[in-house]
């Protein structure tokens, strides 16, 4: 049987443009909200044009002794350039970048997937901690 695991990309972000990067404070406190933003293609720049684009970015967080993951955020990006124009032609295009507030009671694991619209999907991962 396939899973959808087999499906994800990984690779270190610096040499590839579709790697979720996932930036954060090594360390926070218990219960106080603190931001973490995911972006793609921070060393190498992905495209974003009606052809070639991040479609979403979604943030998860395990934290440690659970078994379960639970989702943080769901981004999607509708923007790419589209318009009755043409390709590329359009007026707005977002950006594959987002920042979400969190916090949280244990120390655990960020993990963040992607959504390439030709080089499918991405993920990557960090652990945090609790100071």
């Amino acid at each position: 049987m396939t899973k959808i695991g087999e499906f994800y990309q990984s690779a270190d972000w610096k040499s590839e443009k579709h790697v979720p990067v996932i930036e954060c404070p090594d360390g926070v406190k218990a219960n106080e909200n603190f931001q973490v933003t995911v972006s793609i293609g921070k060393e190498i720049a992905h495209p974003n044009t009606t052809e070639h684009h991040i479609r979403w970015i979604q943030l998860f967080f395990k934290p440690e002794g659970e078994k379960f993951i639970a989702q943080v955020g769901n981004f999607e990006f509708s923007a790419h350039g589209e318009s009755a124009a043409g390709a590329n032609e359009g007026g707005v295009h977002t950006h594959h970048t987002v920042t979400a507030t969190i916090k949280i009671t244990k120390p655990g694991i960020l993990v963040a997937s992607s959504l390439c619209n030709i080089h499918g999907l991405w993920e990557n991962a960090r652990g945090i901690a609790l100071t």
